[in-house]
Order: structure tokens, then sequence, then C-alpha cells
């Protein structure tokens, strides 16, 4: 007997219990107060077609770990290494993707995680700031290491990265709200 093709809802409830690769993402403002936002290409997986900020997902790898050994003597600089390369990963994601210098980058600012509705992968989200404009960005863009991934890089203010949302994934939009969070408690303090 075949089992049928789970639906998007049963692979919710299936795998909101099950670990999850943790991505990341950043959203990137300009010197002249504009945010990186790209359009996926039409040849990649995972949402072809939508606008992103750009990210990825940390390795393990950078780090040394390249099974599931445990080792106690290790755990302290393990643990260590993998908070580095939380910020270090979504620095060399914003580089390929964009091909801005990393040097032009501030450090990143952890905001918060977003989760996917259909299939729960939480993305660790942060806010970068790039001392270039958002011409010189756009220039570097062209020869970005993984543009290949994108079709279009939009460097928009935030009243149309409104209009934007309705076509990111949803924990971009999700993403996008802690960014807005983020922003407006500075208003405040």
């Amino acid at each position: 007997m075949v089992k049928s093709r789970l639906s998007p809802a049963d692979d919710f409830v299936l795998c909101q219990h099950t670990s999850s690769p943790l991505g990341n993402a950043a959203v990137v403002e300009t010197s002249d107060n504009k945010i990186l936002v790209l359009q996926r290409s039409n040849n990649v997986g995972e949402f072809p077609g939508y606008f992103v900020f750009p990210g990825g997902h940390p390795e393990p790898q950078e780090i040394g770990i390249t099974s599931h050994q445990y080792v106690k003597e290790l755990t302290d600089s393990i643990n260590i290494n993998v908070s580095r390369e939380m910020f270090d990963s979504i620095v060399r994601e914003v580089v390929e993707e964009i091909g801005v210098p990393a040097s032009s980058l501030s450090i990143p600012a952890f905001i918060g995680i977003s989760r996917r509705d259909l299939n729960v992968r939480p993305a660790a989200f942060f806010s970068i700031k790039c001392n270039l404009d958002s011409k010189e960005v756009q220039q570097f863009y062209s020869s970005a290491l993984d543009g290949y991934e994108s079709t279009q890089l939009y460097t928009v203010p935030m009243i149309e990265l409104e209009n934007m949302a309705s076509m990111m994934p949803g924990c971009h939009r999700g993403g996008f709200a802690l960014y807005k969070l983020m922003v407006d408690t500075r208003k405040i303090t």
C-alpha cells in the first residue's frame, strides 16, 4: 500500500515537535536609510520569486562541528564558538548575497526569532547597518558571489517595504515585524 503525500497542514502538525535547522536573515539598512530586499530567483527551490532579506544559515563545520558526538571537555569552547558563528554567519550571508565588503557592515544586532508558517522552521533575525548608500550597494550587487539566488536587489524605504511584505515568506514577514518593533522601541526611548 502506498501512502499519499502529506498536505502542508499535515506537515505542520507532524513537524511541530521535531528539530529544525536554524536559519538566519538580516534587515540591512544603508547609509541613506534604505532597506535591502532581494527578489528570489525562479530557479531556487524555496520561495521562488518571493521578496526576502539576505540570509541563510550558520555552518557547523565553520567551528569544527562535524558530527553529533558529545565531548564534555569541549562543551565550553563549542558554546562560545556557536555564539560567535551565529553572528559571523549572517555577515557572511550578507556579503555573499549582496556583494558588499564585510568592512562596510556594522556588528549585527540580534532582534529575535521568527518561524515559517507551514514547516515552522525558525530563523534568527538581525539588524545590520551598512555604511554605503543604496547606489553603492547596487554596484556591489552585480558581482555578488551568490547573486544567482536572486534576480534583483531592491533598496526601499520602510513604507515601501510594508507593501512588499505580502510577497515575503512568513518568517521574513515576522523578521520585518521584529525590525519595526525595534525601530519603534528606539523612537520611544
